[in-house]
């Protein structure tokens, strides 16, 4: 940090496994890599290369070397774990991630149909070689899953090995944990964050309102998901209540009384009002 402030919470220093920020590389170029590093990396924990864009985007193998060298690891996003297995090509896919060094890598079924217990399979089959993301949710608007059904494939995807699970919402956050509309399931999120170890959750929330959401549910080290490259620094003042929307949150209940904050804002107009 640049100078001192008080009550400002306690980040999780890297290499983190609470309060990680995910982060959406959807073909950056090599110089947008590097500029995106050198004033964020210590906000990034991982980079997933959106969906299958690491099949076209040029210069890959160049890109990884950067992340690398910046100690940030790296995965295909899960549709390209699709596009193999619907393809009957899942021991090719293992050899992509051999060829390209990476030891993470993303079990989906958000846009094919895939038995429960095979994705298991899948996910049990590569925590055998490296760290899995496991993401619950379709990409599908017209399937709803019931949140005991989130919390069952949560639950088993980790006994199956994975090291975290991720809530789907896609890339414009308005899937699977939101509303079209972006607003968050809250009765969703409620049961599964019941049943399931917020540490072992990554939460895709694209949008400021539904990061500004979990940090409140959660806490500062909350784990999130799909942030784009423009967005990390952001969601580390979000993080920290340096920004409006949580700026109240981490203040002690003195310091809220006295400058009209939170609850004690919305008393003062009441009592205006009477």
């Amino acid at each position: 940090m640049n100078y001192s402030l008080s009550q400002v919470p306690e980040r999780t220093t890297q290499p983190r496994n609470s309060g990680l920020t995910m982060v959406m590389d959807k073909g950056l170029s090599l110089r947008e890599t590097e500029d995106m590093l050198s004033t964020s990396s210590d906000y990034i924990d991982i980079v997933k290369l959106g969906w299958a864009t690491s099949f076209v985007t040029p210069n890959v193998q160049d890109k990884l070397a950067i992340y690398k060298n910046a100690n940030i690891p790296v995965y295909f996003g899960g549709t390209l774990f699709e596009a193999f297995v619907v393809r009957g090509q899942f021991e090719d896919y293992i050899r992509v991630l051999d060829k390209f060094g990476l030891e993470y890598a993303e079990v989906s079924d958000g846009s094919i149909t895939l038995p429960h217990d095979e994705k298991c399979m899948y996910i049990k089959r590569l925590a055998e070689r490296g760290k899995v993301l496991s993401e619950v949710g379709s990409k599908d608007a017209e399937k709803i899953f019931a949140p005991y059904k989130w919390i069952e494939m949560m639950q088993a995807e980790l006994d199956a090995g994975a090291w975290k699970v991720i809530g789907e919402a896609r890339e414009g956050g308005n899937i699977g944990l939101y509303r079209s509309s972006g607003e968050v399931r809250q009765g969703l999120v409620d049961e599964i964050i019941h049943a399931i170890s917020a540490e072992k959750i990554i939460w895709e929330a694209p949008q400021k309102s539904q990061q500004v959401y979990f940090v409140k549910l959660v806490g500062t080290n909350v784990n999130l998901g799909n942030i784009a490259p423009n967005e990390i620094i952001p969601l580390e003042t979000i993080r920290l209540g340096l920004r409006g929307d949580t700026f109240a949150t981490f203040l002690t209940d003195d310091v809220k009384q006295k400058y009209k904050l939170g609850k004690y804002y919305q008393d003062d107009r009441i009592r205006q009002n009477d």
